[in-house]
This record gives C-alpha cells, structure tokens and sequence, in this order.
C-alpha cells in the first residue's frame, strides 16, 4: 500500500467514474425528455440528491449523533467547493478544450441563487438548530424544486442585464440631446 499504488488506484477510479457520469448524464436527458421532465430540474435536483447520496448520509449519521458542526461542516463545505472550486476549475478546462462555457446565469438561475444563500444565512448564523429551522430549509428546497420544474427558459431571459443597462444609458443620452 504505497503512495504510488494509492494514485493509480485514485487515477482509475476516477477515470470509470467519469464514464460513469458521462452515461448517467445521456440516460437522464432520455429519461427527463421521455418522461416530460425537463432537463434543468433534472440536473439541479435530481442529480445532486443521486450524486452525493453518501454525503447526504453521512451528514445525516453525524446529526443523529449530535454532532452539529461536522453536520454542518459537511453541507455547507460542499456546497463551498462546488462553487468556487468545481465549477471555475470546469469552466477554465473548457476554455482549455476549447468547449465554451460561461457562468452566465439567466435572471431566474441568479435569483434562486441569491435566495437560497439568504435563506441559508439567515438559518444558521446563530448557530443552532430546531425543529424550525430544518422545515424552513425543507419547504425553501420543496419551492426551488417546483420552480424548477415549472419553470421554462425564454429566448428573452438570455439577454444579460449588462447590455440593456447601456442601452438605457444611451437612449437616456440622445433623450436629452
């Protein structure tokens, strides 16, 4: 059991788990479009929930243990690579792959976004936890599924806010002129 024996090992697990994903991502796009389910509620919720079912419950193990902060520790340390390791780190390699991909979120994916990180705040910044602070993350979670499945992108929402703030500067400009 050396180092260099560890790293193979690690280097081909990861490989069969990136063919692994690579099918889980093709059969979840014919199930989502088979079942009428549509591909962004897929893969913001129901993926995560498959993907880091361990996580999930290890989490769970250690709050039956009273164990709050490694609790803690585990969800929102997750969720703190996610966002500012994993998906950086996928965008730069797209660059590299010549594979664009942007962090350009639609107005809808952007105000989930900064509500669930309020919500998130707001419930554990004090510290502790109760019967009603785990039901408000329940219900927040139930809401940003439904809102995901019923939501729809429009060719409008791909506009950035960027472009339409200068273009109201502009015509605010030729207003007074």
């Amino acid at each position: 059991q050396s180092f260099f024996g560890c790293m193979v090992w690690m280097t081909i697990i990861t490989v069969l788990i990136s063919l692994l994903s690579d099918y889980l991502v093709e059969a979840l796009e014919g199930a989502s479009d088979g079942m009428g389910i549509p591909v962004e509620f897929t893969s913001v919720i129901i993926l995560p929930i498959v993907g880091n079912a361990a996580e999930h419950a290890s989490a769970v193990m250690f709050a039956m243990k009273n164990k709050m902060d490694i609790c803690m520790g585990v969800a929102i340390g997750s969720a703190t690579q996610i966002a500012l390791l994993v998906i950086p780190l996928c965008v730069v390699l797209g660059w590299a792959i010549d594979q664009p991909l942007s962090l350009n979120l639609h107005i809808f994916e952007t105000s989930i976004f900064v509500m669930t990180v309020l919500t998130t705040s707001a419930v554990v910044q004090d510290g502790s936890s109760n019967w009603l602070k785990g039901m408000t993350l329940l219900l927040a979670y139930c809401i940003v599924a439904g809102a995901f499945y019923h939501h729809r992108d429009t060719p409008a929402e791909s506009v950035t806010l960027v472009p339409a703030f200068e273009e109201k500067k502009m015509a605010e400009k030729m207003a007074v002129n």
